[in-house]
């Protein structure tokens, strides 16, 4: 048997924000062993925690959706290594956690304040482009991205965004909606949203709009990776980094901004992003936000093959 956590993440409280699996001493377990547990508790993302390569480090950690696994994930990183540090920082105020990702290294900033507990970590990957899309033009048309999204072309993009596509590990397709109407309307609609699935070459197509206690509101659909809406989406928060600075929305330095995701699912999701530029470029981004304890227990090892 294994032991296994769950919390809910990018929230200060239990049955909102993003459930997250931890699943403990998985060094024993083939992939298709833990992609067999991911299907079992069916959440957007679960992280199996081994024994790191390097003992300076935490932990190694993979991370899994319903259907295959990713090499880096925000929620994850997140949540486990909140659960890390409360086995392992013995009161301390503020502790660092490292989790080996299959995207890197990803160092991660523990505290606690208020009674509240949170991290931030910097991402493994400086958000880019991506170049071999099979169809960019294509992905990127508003006609076909609003098809997709049951929408109206005119309510695909504001102000100076417009769709995108960036990775940085994971990749998405970005589609900037004009108001918070159209990102409470729009939802995955076939044949259009297959079509531009493949012309992109991704699983998950991330809105965002300008917010209004908040800078952006945000949803994530990902069906096809077995994630019909994410209520948080931290890696996709990170890259959108990449998807602003195209935009013009940042500039030189260091810019803050706090994005709500998962409201209209009921699972209003807090998270707070960090991006540093300079001469027009990214140099790091930072995503923070809490996580709470919700159960745990014993979990059958599945049969190797």
């Amino acid at each position: 048997m294994l032991t296994f956590h769950t919390c809910d993440v990018f929230t200060d409280r239990p049955f909102a924000g993003n459930p997250l699996a931890i699943v403990l001493g998985a060094d024993d377990l083939t992939t298709a062993q833990m992609q067999t547990l991911a299907r079992e508790f069916n959440l957007s993302e679960t992280i199996f925690v081994q024994r790191p390569r390097d003992p300076a480090h935490t932990a190694r950690v993979r991370i899994f959706f319903p259907t295959a696994e990713i090499p880096f994930a925000g929620h994850p990183t997140i949540g486990c290594a909140i659960h890390l540090a409360s086995v392992t920082a013995q009161g301390e105020l503020e502790t660092r956690v490292v989790l080996e990702e299959e995207a890197g290294l990803v160092p991660v900033r523990v505290w606690r304040r208020d009674g509240e507990t949170r991290a931030e970590f910097v991402a493994p990957v400086i958000p880019h482009g991506v170049a071999d899309a099979p169809d960019l033009s294509a992905a990127l048309d508003p006609v076909r991205l609003a098809a997709a999204l049951g929408l109206q072309t005119d309510e695909i993009g504001f102000a100076s965004h417009r769709p995108g596509l960036w990775q940085g590990g994971p990749r998405f397709l970005y589609a900037p909606v004009a108001s918070l109407g159209a990102l409470g309307r729009a939802r995955p609609i076939q044949p259009h949203w297959s079509a531009q699935m493949q012309a992109a070459g991704v699983d998950s197509i991330y809105l965002y709009t300008r917010g209004q206690d908040c800078d952006f509101r945000a949803r994530m659909f990902s069906p096809t990776a077995g994630i019909p809406e994410d209520p948080a989406t931290g890696s996709a928060s990170a890259i959108l980094a990449a998807q602003l600075l195209s935009s013009d929305a940042l500039g030189d330095g260091e810019t803050r901004f706090a994005l709500q995701q998962g409201v209209e699912m009921g699972r209003p999701s807090q998270i707070g992003r960090t991006v540093g530029a300079a001469q027009g470029s990214l140099r790091e981004v930072r995503v923070a936000g809490s996580a709470v304890p919700v159960s745990e227990g014993r979990i059958t090892v599945p049969t190797a093959r």
